[in-house]
């Protein structure tokens, strides 16, 4: 990734800021309603969501793995996990506030990555799967110029590795590119439909 480290954690912050408002939105009943997501009704993806995009976000900060009791939890169980997940998304980017902690790379168990590019990542699945949820549920999803375009240089990098671990499904075509936004381009190169 190309963005400075200071960029990148104020784009944190505003991913992980509406992060919370959406899932402020989220009501109990749409908890089994479809998404985006094929495979996934709300709660899979809440749960998904917060996981990574919370507490990954940290644990990746910290150079832990996350603990098997953190993989299995039932988060939207709990009648204020949006709550829960905000204050989560506050420790993960407190977390990153440290510039030794974009330094060197880290330990995914499997693989190394630098840290900037890790967090890059994270910031992509905070915002991608907001989206997701704010579909999912009626909302409408804020993204800045700025973040969008970081969006569509990480989804344009990884596109086809989550392809083939089927995360994002075919490109969608969009009816005027030309017009679209930097993060509308996103949605569709991960196989979503942005709509106005």
């Amino acid at each position: 990734m190309e963005t400075p480290m200071e960029n990148l954690h104020a784009y944190m912050t505003e991913a992980a800021a509406e992060a919370a408002r959406i899932a402020r939105g989220v009501t109990p009943d749409q908890l089994s309603a479809p998404t985006p997501c094929d495979k996934w009704d709300t709660r899979t993806l809440v749960n998904h969501w917060v996981l990574y995009a919370s507490h990954g976000l940290e644990h990746r900060a910290l150079r832990k793995q996350l603990p098997e009791a953190l993989t299995e939890r039932d988060f939207a169980a709990d009648p204020d996990w949006a709550e829960a997940y905000a204050a989560q998304l506050d420790r993960a980017v407190a977390a990153w506030a440290d510039p030794a902690v974009w330094e060197g790379e880290v330990d995914l168990g499997f693989a190394k990555m630098p840290a900037a590019e890790i967090a890059s990542l994270v910031v992509k699945e905070t915002v991608v799967h907001g989206w997701d949820v704010a579909r999912a549920t009626g909302q409408e999803y804020r993204c800045s110029d700025g973040l969008g375009e970081l969006i569509l240089e990480v989804v344009d990098e990884h596109a086809e590795v989550y392809r083939q671990y089927e995360g994002f499904a075919e490109p969608v075509p969009l009816p005027d590119p030309d017009s679209a936004t930097a993060f509308e381009r996103a949605l569709a190169l991960s196989g979503r439909t942005p709509r106005r």
